[in-house]
């Protein structure tokens, strides 16, 4: 039994016939829609009305896998005891081994005027639907947070002729995400189309009869919107396993092999909590890649294939023509090297704790991402010298390294 149906949902369960499981899969989710890519839906989904959701599989591919979807089921609780999912409808499913893939949801905001029509958040094609309707009656847009969905949707509808102003309480654009020359960076991108941008800044209170009309700021300034769009950070979806009695602390708590503290039932993607094997502390990461990959191992620990999940994390956010990747936790530098040109929108930031490499963020330089997420995964720092060489002299020090660890070996 698989509980969501995200890319960690949807991935798990077609791992899990990949590696041989010839039993029963359903794949229950709240939505009625088949499941469907999240990332174009700040992006390519709001251009146009005429544009359609990107499945993750097509509909045969769940026929001709003997994967049975409940879609449209809400879960109310969940029996670890008896292995039983309660639904919102009366009736109940019992499982053998549950994976948990529930994701997170957007973190609300309780200002005054935060229930007005018109102000909205992003998590479901639903949302995107509701957002690209009401993008067609508003002038003015104002968007509470700069992280990456906020400036994503800023860049798409700034693009659809809106007046866009971006709200944001820290001192920098996607402060916890990225080092400063990419936060500066994306910030002048934004600013050159004509977003503004208010820093170190809060949204006080939201005014509107019925419709939202205008935000107003901490300082006092009154921004004119139609359309509030708030985008502050998402919480892990871990209601149900906390009530089932699972460990949790900031998401699911689950081990190197993706199990719970209840064994029988897995946790996956946004939701889950696991030691980091680069940092040795526990992270919950939010992206495609680290679902995807959660998927993969959740179906391998289930047959008895499973080895602890070590995979690399990477991220990737398209911000009008800023394409950003970054590869690492980034977070945990403390000495940065710059290489490229910021003037002509292709650079990339490498990160190291002390001589080793742990993150490379990158601005339109895909071949650094890729050169990075194999040297990183191998445990190769290169030198500043290197660096500084450019992708050519890092080639060349890596393929040398591998050369001799391979003699080594």
């Amino acid at each position: 039994m698989i509980l969501g149906g995200g890319h960690g949902g949807v991935q798990a369960a077609a791992s899990l016939r990949d590696e041989g499981f010839e039993g029963e899969i359903i794949l229950v989710n709240d939505e009625n829609e088949l499941p469907y890519h999240k990332p174009p839906l700040s992006k390519a989904f709001l251009k146009s009305a005429e544009e359609r959701p990107q499945l993750l599989r097509g509909e045969s591919f769940y026929s001709s896998n003997r994967i049975e979807p409940r879609f449209g089921s809400r879960v109310e609780a969940i029996d670890a005891i008896a292995k039983r999912l309660h639904f919102a409808n009366g009736t109940h499913l019992g499982f053998g081994t549950l994976i948990i893939a529930t994701g997170a949801r957007p973190r609300a905001a309780t200002l005054p005027g935060s229930t007005l029509n018109g102000v909205m958040m992003l998590r479901t094609l639903s949302d995107s639907r509701a957002i690209r309707d009401a993008a067609t009656k508003a002038e003015h847009v104002v968007i509470i947070g700069g992280g990456f969905i906020g400036l994503e949707l800023a860049a798409t509808l700034s693009e659809k002729g809106k007046e866009v102003t971006v709200v944001e309480a820290q001192d920098r654009l996607l402060s916890r995400v990225v080092a400063n020359p990419i936060s500066d960076h994306v910030r002048r991108r934004l600013e050159d189309i004509g977003i503004k941008v208010l820093a170190h800044t809060t949204v006080s209170s939201l005014k509107g009869n019925d419709r939202v009309r205008a935000a107003v700021t901490s300082d006092g300034l009154r921004l004119p919107a139609e359309l509030v769009i708030v985008g502050i950070g998402a919480l892990p979806n871990i209601e149900l396993a906390a009530n089932a009695g699972l460990s949790v602390k900031n998401g699911i708590v689950v081990d190197g092999l993706m199990r719970s503290s209840i064994p029988s039932i897995l946790a996956i993607g946004d939701c889950a909590n696991y030691r980091h094997w680069q940092t040795g502390e526990y992270v919950r990461l939010e992206s495609v890649q680290n679902a995807t990959d959660h998927g993969r191992l959740a179906a391998r620990t289930i047959m008895g294939k499973g080895g602890d999940y070590n995979a690399v994390p990477w991220f990737w956010s398209d911000i009008g023509d800023t394409k950003l990747q970054i590869v690492g936790l980034a977070n945990r530098s403390n000495r940065k090297m710059l290489v490229g040109e910021p003037a002509e929108n292709r650079f990339s930031v490498y990160e190291f704790m002390a001589d080793q490499l742990v993150a490379i963020e990158s601005v339109n330089r895909p071949s650094d991402h890729m050169l990075g997420r194999r040297m990183i995964a191998a445990g190769f720092s290169p030198t500043p010298e290197k660096v500084e060489g450019g992708p050519e002299a890092i080639k060349s020090a890596f393929a040398e390294w591998q050369k001799e660890r391979a003699t080594v070996v």
